[in-house]
């Protein structure tokens, strides 16, 4: 492969071309399709692996094919390819996990595998070529062939490492509204230290004066940070160095250009590709303002490897619908489930690289969820292990969020006339918490005259869904999920709540109580007397069953991908819309028209006291 600079090329095309001793056999599909929501990389019996170097084997690179060829004797259908990062991935002693007997050959899982007999030719004619998309990742690559496949790998060839020109180069910035509305974040990862060299952004108005240089802060993790396996043994993979800059007294609205750079000690700057952004709106300011809300994404490959992307098939499409339409949406709310890496860390940044197209240009704003937290014995409110480890080291680190303590994941977000109250449902949310207090301080501090749309998310459903595992606990929701938190929503007249978890759309009529408040099922005006719940977990995650018998609640399901985009024209109209990711058309939508009077109105539980005094 040729080499390439990383500032500014962040992923190639490499073609593998497959060589072979031409035994005749039947031709054969690809083997090896992944159960519904595993991990492809977690296939891979890494810790058993064999090494057997054949010298009828090999990996050679071929520059001017901008790939590699291989080939083996006697080729199988159980013959795979992989990409490591570090290329020496070979070599050196393994942290020892306890339930493998003696140290394993190899300790690190690939970054992403392919069967060999992908190209649909190599078993017959011992020969055929694959299509691997790299991207920067810090470090050199190799790929390595490997025969008995993924339960029984023996490793049999290793190509020479190949490298981007510049491995350490600044990549993937991921922008983020700070802690007020004139303030925005833009994090990114390197491979530089601060001792190697000093991060910045260099940023200014579109067409204005001098542009401004604002300091980064540095952050990382290492593999004690991590609370499990696999993401303490065959999945650990160093994160490099992970830079924050905060661009401060933004004018509302306002275009400004920024790049992100690494000053070397001679003095000279390796810097990112420039990118431009719009300032968030002033609290309560009157102009368009267009959100777009989704959860449960996790990431695919494009070129097909790690099985197909079975693992997350709708994730392409809800990415590339969302960069087609760029233009015309300003802020991204992603509540929860971002790459499912479950401990393989490299996924993090195949994730990051594949949303830059959208974080490097709008704020995009996470929440978090099991597949980021959930680690045994670890503060958690559920005691499984769905994060593979991470215990939600990497979320907390790769992406900027305005909260007071970077641990607890809740925090408030004001953008124009919306108000957003962004929970944790891996912590606990119930009355007399930390996070209830959280809670109730966000929905009752909103100056509603101003910021009449109060929005509530979180990842697992704390309200209603009529999803099939949750109609089999007969609640409609997580347990405990709304006990606690419904009397808040109708306190402070909550419009829409927003959830992740279950992986398709659901939306309910206004509810209180379990029960709907209004016929209406489109058109609202006037006062809204409860709280419309939104089920969008269908960013690119397998899908999820519902419940055959549809609750009275239910006014729109689809099992599919898609996500939300709510538009606010003014104080007084609001319009909500679910668009497939398939075809970025409207399947669901309402409106909602009211005034402030509407808000203020006395409704069941959420009535203002009074005097008979005059």
């Amino acid at each position: 492969m040729g080499r390439r600079d990383g500032a500014t090329a962040a992923a190639v095309a490499l073609t593998v071309l497959l060589a072979a001793a031409a035994t005749l056999l039947p031709p054969a599909a690809a083997s090896g399709s992944p159960a519904e929501g595993l991990q492809p990389l977690s296939k891979i019996a890494i810790h058993k692996a064999t090494v057997e170097m054949q010298p009828s084997a090999y990996v050679k690179a071929m520059k001017s094919l901008l790939g590699k060829q291989y080939g083996r004797t006697n080729p199988s259908v159980d013959d795979w390819i992989a990409v490591f990062s570090p290329a020496n991935f070979n070599s050196g002693a393994c942290p020892n996990p306890t339930r493998y007997p003696g140290e394993p050959l190899l300790c690190t899982a690939p970054i992403k595998y392919q069967y060999a007999n992908y190209s649909a030719n190599y078993i017959y004619w011992g020969k055929g070529s694959i299509r691997f998309q790299l991207i920067n990742q810090r470090e050199d690559f190799a790929f390595a062939l490997f025969t008995g496949g993924l339960e029984n790998p023996k490793l049999i060839s290793v190509s020479e490492p190949i490298a981007f020109k510049n491995p350490k180069a600044p990549v993937y910035p991921r922008l983020a509204q700070g802690k007020s509305h004139d303030e925005m974040t833009v994090t990114w990862t390197s491979g530089y230290d601060i001792s190697e060299a000093y991060p910045f952004v260099e940023w200014g108005l579109v067409g204005g004066s001098q542009p401004t240089r604002t300091p980064a802060g540095t952050l990382t993790f290492n593999r004690g940070s991590m609370c499990g396996e696999p993401a303490r043994t065959v999945g650990w993979r160093d994160p490099g160095f992970i830079h924050t800059a905060f661009m401060r007294d933004l004018w509302p609205n306002k275009e400004y250009y920024y790049k992100i750079g690494h000053e070397l000690p001679d003095g000279s700057v390796v810097w990112g590709k420039p990118y431009s952004f719009r300032a968030p709106p002033s609290p309560g300011q009157n102009s368009l303002q267009r959100v777009i809300v989704f959860g449960d994404m996790g990431k695919a490959e494009r070129d097909g490897s790690n099985e197909f992307a079975n693992y997350q098939p709708g994730s392409l499409n809800t990415t590339d619908t969302l960069v087609e339409d760029l233009d015309n949406y300003d802020i991204v709310f992603h509540i929860g489930d971002l790459p499912y890496a479950n401990g393989y860390i490299s996924q993090w940044d195949q994730f990051t690289a594949q949303v830059a197209p959208i974080t490097a240009k709008k704020p995009y704003m996470i929440a978090s969820g099991n597949h980021e937290r959930d680690t045994p014995n670890t503060g958690g409110f559920f005691d499984v292990n769905d994060s593979g480890g991470e215990c939600g080291v990497p979320a907390e680190t790769y992406y900027y969020y305005p909260a007071e303590n970077r641990a607890n994941f809740w925090y408030k977000v004001d953008y124009g006339m919306f108000r957003f109250c962004i929970a944790d449902s891996e912590h606990d949310w119930r009355e007399g918490t930390a996070q209830y207090k959280f809670i109730e301080h966000c929905l009752s501090t909103v100056d509603r005259k101003h910021q009449p749309w109060l929005i509530f998310a979180a990842h697992r459903v704390l309200g209603y869904s009529s999803n099939s595992w949750y109609a089999q606990q007969g609640s409609f929701e997580e347990p405990e999920g709304r006990e606690s938190l419904q009397k808040l929503w109708q306190k402070y007249r909550v419009d829409i709540a927003f959830f992740g978890h279950v992986h398709n759309y659901e939306r309910t009529c206004p509810m209180y109580q379990s029960q709907c408040v209004t016929a209406e099922k489109s058109r609202y005006s006037g006062t809204m007397n409860g709280t419309i719940f939104v089920v969008a977990g269908g960013g690119g995650s397998h899908l999820s069953e519902y419940t055959t018998a549809i609750p009275k609640w239910s006014v729109f399901r689809d099992q599919d991908y898609g996500f939300v985009k709510l538009t606010a024209f003014n104080h007084s109209s609001l319009l909500f819309e679910y668009k497939k990711s398939s075809d970025g058309k409207v399947y669901d939508s309402f409106t909602v028209d009211r005034d402030y009077r509407d808000v203020l109105r006395c409704v069941h539980d959420s009535c203002f006291p009074t005097t008979l005094a005059t």
